[in-house]
């Protein structure tokens, strides 16, 4: 009987860490969660999953959005470091 409980216990715990997490990647999908903001009287791109903001809107429009990709990849990076926990 014990046996069972801590197995529920333990799939619970497991199964609402995964729920979390893919929440936390996905999104709830509502309107006013917004990903990336482009503001052209500023000439500003702001990616608001990431905290970045670029003021080359002009240059992002034309075709040169390696800024932001590298900015994804380092965030991406940086997530993967701190859940392995080596953190630079």
């Amino acid at each position: 009987m014990l046996k069972t409980r801590l197995y529920e216990a333990k799939r619970e715990e497991e199964h609402k860490k995964r729920s979390d997490e893919r929440k936390t990647k996905i999104g709830s999908g509502d309107r006013s969660q917004r990903i990336r903001t482009y503001n052209f009287p500023d000439n500003r791109v702001t990616d608001h999953r990431i905290n970045f903001t670029i003021y080359k809107l002009d240059s992002i429009i034309a075709g040169n959005v390696a800024p932001v990709i590298d900015a994804l990849m380092e965030y991406e990076r940086q997530e993967q470091r701190s859940a392995f926990g080596t953190i630079d």
